[in-house]
């Protein structure tokens, strides 16, 4: 069989046998000969119910759309954040330093009232140490001067004094020998004679012997009455040390008042 080209274009096909006799057509439709009615056959339609549209699909929804950036911050509101952040560390910064300040200010001032306080109790100490040595002073200057004029008022005491000196040594005692002032001597001849008789003593014009006491002297002991001797005891008692016959100043002024 000779080989014959092939025309472009649908080729007709004869109708089967028993049909009737109609040109079969075939050709590409058109899309724009096609209604709204008619729809591309899929393979998912198959046996759909004949004159009924198949349904339709939703169509997939739209991705959502990114919200609008924010507007960007007012460089006014940005400053005035910052200002109230500054102010409000500086006041934190602030206080924080002020109660520093007034602890550190409250123990400075706490340890110099505590250092003023202990100043004053030792200038206190040493004020009352010196009252108490001055008043010491001034009274055994008083008191000596008191002893100096009842001496002068009542020289007869030298003759107690006399006796008491020479009873305080032993009865063993031998040569008993009582030295005095010259001007002691009669008045303790009328006070002390008894005892002197009684002892054996023989009495001694002495002006070495200052007046208002007396030395007893004997062969094993002697008894120191002088008037200087006693006024010294007198006065250590008192913490005080005190010579009767160099008076201080204080002496003086009595005297001259």
């Amino acid at each position: 069989m000779p080989f014959t080209a092939m025309s472009k274009g649908p080729r007709q096909v004869p109708p089967p046998p028993g049909t009737a006799a109609k040109p079969s057509y075939g050709r590409i439709i058109p899309k724009e000969e096609i209604g709204d009615d008619v729809q591309a056959w899929r393979p998912e339609l198959f046996g759909a119910v004949q004159g009924m549209k198949p349904p339709i699909s939703a169509p997939a929804p739209a991705a959502a759309k990114a919200p609008p950036p924010p507007p960007p911050p007012d460089p006014r509101e940005i400053i005035a954040a910052v200002r109230q952040a500054g102010y409000q560390d500086g006041l934190r910064d602030g206080m924080a330093s002020a109660d520093a300040f007034k602890q550190s200010h409250a123990r400075q001032v706490a340890a110099q009232l505590g250092a003023l306080v202990q100043s004053f109790d030792t200038a206190f100490a040493e004020l009352e140490a010196r009252l108490a040595e001055a008043l010491t002073e001034a009274s055994v200057a008083l008191a000596r001067q008191v002893v100096r004029e009842e001496l002068r008022q009542h020289p007869e005491h030298i003759a107690r004094i006399a006796h008491e000196a020479v009873e305080a040594l032993m009865l063993s005692a031998r040569h008993v020998r009582l030295r005095v002032h010259p001007e002691d001597l009669p008045l303790v001849e009328a006070g002390a004679a008894d005892t002197l008789r009684a002892r054996g003593a023989s009495l001694i014009a002495d002006p070495a012997v200052s007046r208002g006491g007396c030395l007893v002297e004997s062969d094993i002991a002697s008894v120191d009455a002088l008037i200087e001797r006693r006024w010294a005891l007198a006065a250590s008692q008192l913490g005080q040390r005190s010579d009767w016959n160099a008076p201080p100043a204080g002496d003086a002024l009595i005297e001259e008042t």
